[in-house]
């Protein structure tokens, strides 16, 4: 599964592959593939080297990278404690009410909330980068639009490539505009945030919005057929994200919600602005429920909504509290229906491509000779 791009940074195959999991994203990397670690959930920048450290010992030389989240335009002197003020009280007791009709318990006296919106912001994900370009990463990828200008090239200056989502050909051409060298053509089944245009339709489009750039296919991606239809498409490779959670190299911490994501069928998402403010594909719970149902006080912007929730949803996942627990994923969820290590996920990903252009090889050969 080679492509001009592949060939570029000097993998095997092309299949980049999202995760926040260190271990995942190295054994992507060994796989042939190229592992792009997730940075959002690093606060700490001690963090982030810790597991940056553990990354460069155990991906055996391949090339990998990290996605970061920043927004192109800066603004200036907001505090995380402003934001938390705008919060109207509410949607305070909404939380409180849902969570004790649950019986949701308490986090333990001084325990942090866990994971916050303030990995989203500009300042946080600045610090990330300066402890990122310590290491010899090859891709530079961002998910909330075009990284600023100063950052490409900062990027650009150490030899990284940049790129950015886009789930439309609009966005596409800003990014090409902004000097972006690569485009993530997200498309509506993808897990997280992502646009209404589903993949088998934004693909090409952006392909054609961007060309020359190389574009990789993403939204409800995890199997061979479906990188030799992205590939077919124009896409230079795909990127995955959902697949690799049941994985035996993800540390979720939460069996029951490893369990949910095994049983769960393709129908079993919902585009929901529970988590963050802003419509995210996710498992469909009794907490997306309640945000959706139009009797709620319904969401708030980003990132005020993020904020609001954060201790709501360390506290569901924590006590694994099955009716609410869930998770940003996609609709290819349907086919992670048991656990498997990296490899072999690869393995079958790797034969069914081969399957595929095999077969559409014997369409071309009976067509030529009619």
């Amino acid at each position: 599964m080679q492509t001009e791009l592949s060939k570029k940074l000097g993998v095997e195959h092309a299949v980049f592959g999202f995760t926040p999991f260190p271990a995942v994203a190295a054994a992507i990397s060994r796989a042939g593939g190229f592992g792009v670690l997730g940075a959002v959930r690093y606060t700490a920048p001690d963090d982030l080297r810790r597991d940056l450290d553990w990354i460069e010992a155990h991906v055996e030389g391949r090339p990998y990278g990290l996605d970061v989240v920043m927004p192109a335009r800066k603004v200036e002197g907001v505090t995380e404690a402003d934001v938390e003020a705008m919060i109207p009280e509410g949607h305070r007791q909404f939380v409180k009410d849902t969570l004790a009709a649950y019986g949701v318990p308490e986090l333990a006296e001084g325990e942090a909330a866990g994971w916050r919106i303030t990995g989203w912001m500009e300042q946080v994900a600045r610090t990330q980068l300066d402890v990122a370009f310590d290491y010899p990463i090859r891709l530079l990828a961002n998910a909330l639009g075009s990284p600023p200008a100063d950052v490409v090239a900062r990027a650009h200056e150490r030899d990284v490539l940049v790129a950015a989502l886009a789930g439309s050909a609009r966005h596409a051409r800003k990014h090409k505009d902004a000097g972006i060298d690569i485009v993530v053509a997200q498309g509506y089944e993808a897990g997280g945030h992502t646009g209404e245009i589903a993949s088998m339709v934004l693909t090409p489009e952006v392909v054609e919005a961007v060309d020359p750039l190389p574009v990789l296919a993403a939204g409800g991606i995890g199997s061979g057929q479906q990188i030799a239809a992205a590939l077919a498409l124009g896409a230079q490779g795909v990127w995955l994200g959902s697949i690799w959670l049941t994985t035996t190299e993800a540390d979720l911490h939460s069996p029951a919600l490893t369990r949910k994501l095994l049983a769960a069928g393709s129908g079993d998402t919902v585009r929901s602005r529970a988590l963050t403010g802003k419509p995210a594909r996710q498992l469909r719970t009794e907490w997306t429920d309640a945000w959706d149902d139009p009797a709620g006080p319904g969401t708030l912007p980003m990132p005020l909504q993020g904020l609001l929730v954060a201790e709501a949803v360390s506290r569901i996942q924590k006590y694994e509290v099955d009716p609410l627990l869930g998770t940003p994923v996609g609709q290819i969820v349907g086919r992670m229906n048991s656990e498997r290590d990296v490899r072999a996920v690869f393995d079958d990903l790797t034969r069914g491509f081969e399957r595929a252009v095999d077969r559409l090889n014997r369409i071309a050969g009976r067509s030529g000779q009619s």
